[in-house]
């Protein structure tokens, strides 16, 4: 990315404060990262394509708070690289996108915010609310209040991709939702939800094991019509349903 313009307001999106150290993904040509290290406390960059490492540490060498990582960041521990609160700048594939979302959300120590450059129609998916909720939106909500921030053309990119991005912000809520020994039944109850798009709620909760009666019964505790579908749901009857479970 080399648009000043788009540099800008990811930084102002990530409201990185003189005292906070920053998780850069996917770094390239260190454009963003020069921005950052000007104001973060630290930068710790992880690049996986080893063809960037020499521009990395020729543009970086005059910062002193800069850490250039060769690596996957999904086979990063984040718990053993920030022992305090941290932003995340992330510019990476598309086709990843959720594999790093949710590697930064169920980590121990979870960044405070995360802003991505990702495809338009994900930032649009992941900002959803009903009646257009989809797994993914639920997922991240869960863990987070999304924000579309901006679009930005494809022409900001080197090379240029194929599709139009944005920058989606991810503010972390400060207490969990859930608690983390309930998360994967609160997902296992999800996924059936929106197992099949055009069934009623009732229905597709029916794979989890319960039969009719138990299905209405739950539901009619949550105070959720059964006769919807899920995409129609907000975050809070899916916490409704998982706590009648």
């Amino acid at each position: 990315m080399f648009d000043e313009n788009v540099l800008s307001r990811i930084v102002e999106a990530a409201e990185v404060a003189p005292f906070e150290p920053v998780l850069e993904i996917g770094p390239g040509l260190g454009s963003l990262t020069r921005v950052l290290a000007q104001t973060a406390a630290s930068v710790t960059a992880v690049e996986l394509d080893q063809r960037f490492l020499p521009i990395l540490q020729h543009e970086l060498a005059f910062f002193d708070n800069v850490q250039v990582i060769h690596g996957d960041i999904l086979e990063q521990n984040l718990d053993a690289l920030f022992e305090r609160p941290y932003k995340v700048v992330a510019n990476v594939p598309y086709y990843i996108t959720g594999a790093i979302l949710r590697h930064l959300l169920s980590a121990q120590q979870k960044p405070t915010t995360v802003v991505m450059t990702v495809q338009k129609e994900v930032a649009e998916r992941v900002t959803a609310v009903p009646p257009q909720m989809s797994l993914l939106a639920v997922s991240t909500q869960l863990y987070a209040t999304p924000e579309f921030v901006t679009t930005i053309k494809a022409g900001a990119f080197w090379p240029r991709p194929d599709v139009d991005s944005a920058v989606l912000k991810l503010t972390l809520h400060p207490e969990p939702m859930l608690p983390l020994t309930q998360e994967k039944k609160f997902f296992t109850l999800v996924k059936a939800g929106f197992s099949q798009k055009r069934k009623q709620l009732k229905n597709n909760l029916r794979q989890l094991g319960y039969n009719q009666e138990q299905v209405t019964a739950v539901l009619q505790a949550a105070q959720v019509d059964g006769r919807r579908r899920a995409e129609t749901l907000t975050l809070n009857e899916w916490l409704a349903i998982h706590q009648n479970l």
